[in-house]
């Protein structure tokens, strides 16, 4: 999909936050548009999940205001609309029994409410979330069964089947071999283009996002750069936010 630079649909004003009064964040400012496909990258401590916590209501900043969707993120309403993917390595028990349809309707039960019960279409989306991630043929394995890279997809239908407009995705390629990678990578863009959903990508890999992503976010308890990957790329730009370290990108 193109993206709407005239549509703000989350707005990060000069947000910051401490733990225990150690500042994390200082004066984030960014907006998202509909659309974006944006890899927020940096250094390990810079920040980058605490921001994403906050856009997802779960952390509240000391200072500054996120909006989603024109709404204050602590509007409960707007939540549904978001959907994440965790760091597979520290949220996920393989050991947990449930099988990957249960698990991708997880996602449906988080934007109909717990005591809700599915009906046909609720079933219906689930399906087709596990069609659009190629896992519905495992519908009925157990999740710990599959591969780090299966579970993965399964993830992202679970997002899926709450009908989201914005993905969240906290380093979810960690411990994934990297041809899978790979086609996970090539499945977030597929989503990005044929679902009109505007992808937020924390990851460590800098040539990866600066090979898919629409805009680039480095973040370093504050924003040090935000743009077209192209501009990232450069020796300029690299080194006057590495230093002299230059990070290894893929060409």
């Amino acid at each position: 999909m193109s993206v709407d630079h005239t549509k703000n649909i989350i707005e990060i004003k000069s947000v910051s936050f401490a733990y225990g009064g150690t500042p994390v964040l200082n004066n984030v400012s960014l907006n998202i548009h509909e659309g974006d496909y944006i890899g927020v990258i940096g250094p390990n401590g810079g920040g980058k999940t605490t921001l994403l916590r906050i856009i997802l209501g779960l952390l509240k900043p000391t200072s500054g205001a996120v909006k989603l969707f024109g709404t204050p993120c602590l509007c409960r309403k707007e939540w549904s609309r978001l959907g994440y993917v965790p760091q597979k390595a520290i949220n996920f028990d393989p050991l947990f029994p449930a099988t990957v349809y249960e698990v991708a309707a997880m996602g449906r039960y988080g934007k109909k409410g717990l005591l809700r019960g599915l009906n046909a279409e609720d079933h219906r989306v689930i399906a087709e979330s596990l069609g659009r991630v190629e896992m519905l043929e495992y519908r009925d394995r157990l999740i710990g069964d599959l591969s780090g890279g299966q579970q993965q997809r399964v993830f992202i239908a679970r997002a899926l089947s709450g009908e989201p407009e914005v993905l969240l995705l906290d380093e979810p390629t960690i411990g994934i071999d990297l041809q899978t990678q790979e086609q996970f990578y090539r499945l977030l863009k597929k989503l990005n283009k044929e679902l009109n959903l505007t992808l937020i990508l924390i990851s460590h890999d800098i040539g990866v996002v600066a090979g898919e992503a629409t805009e680039i976010a480095f973040l370093n308890q504050s924003i040090q750069y935000y743009g077209d990957p192209s501009g990232f790329a450069d020796e300029k730009s690299l080194t006057g936010l590495y230093g002299s370290r230059r990070p290894f990108i893929a060409d």
